[in-house]
């Protein structure tokens, strides 16, 4: 009985790893389980702290990684991210200005109440245009994508759904 565990065990390990490959981001490195950290005796440990080279200091370890976001990809998140948030957002500025316009020029008086509907109306366009932005960018350095980017954002949303997952299971853990 345990042997046939340790079977399923082994293919179901087998199978995620195919799984996260496939689903793993163009620019995402490869990801281990960290090691234990070799137990050294402790006369041989230093006492002294080692330090940073001065060079080092203040730099983030994050920016200089392989897993750090490719520039064309970096671009191209937050082009989409203003054309889709910046449209909605002056709408819902230019909201009030014609809605002045009509009233100075007697065409009609619109409701103070559906001005403000409008507005808001907008202005939340603009707040999911944000983040619609970049998950509907494509997120691989050579195919650019569409103006709508919809496929993009099935497949990108379910990449961080799935990191989510893993997250969460990992923390579980």
């Amino acid at each position: 009985m345990a042997a046939k565990k340790k079977k399923n065990q082994v293919k179901a390990t087998s199978t995620s790893k195919e799984v996260d490959s496939a689903n793993r981001l163009p620019f995402e490195p490869v990801r281990q389980k960290p090691s234990k950290p070799p137990v050294t005796p402790a006369v041989t440990q230093s006492k002294t702290p080692q330090s940073t080279p001065k060079s080092m200091k203040g730099r983030s370890s994050r920016a200089s990684t392989p897993s750090s976001i490719p520039e064309i990809v970096s671009r191209r998140m937050v082009s989409r991210a203003a054309l889709y948030c910046g449209v909605p957002s002056v709408l819902a500025l230019l909201t009030f200005v014609v809605s002045y316009l009509a009233i100075a020029n007697d065409v009609f008086h619109p409701p103070t109440a559906a001005v403000l509907l409008v507005s808001l109306g907008f202005f939340g366009l603009g707040v999911l245009g944000l983040s619609y932005g970049p998950l509907s960018a494509s997120w691989d350095e050579e195919r650019v994508g569409n103006l709508i980017g919809w496929n993009d954002f099935k497949l990108n949303f379910g990449r961080l759904r799935d990191s989510w997952r893993t997250a969460k299971a990992a923390k579980e853990d």
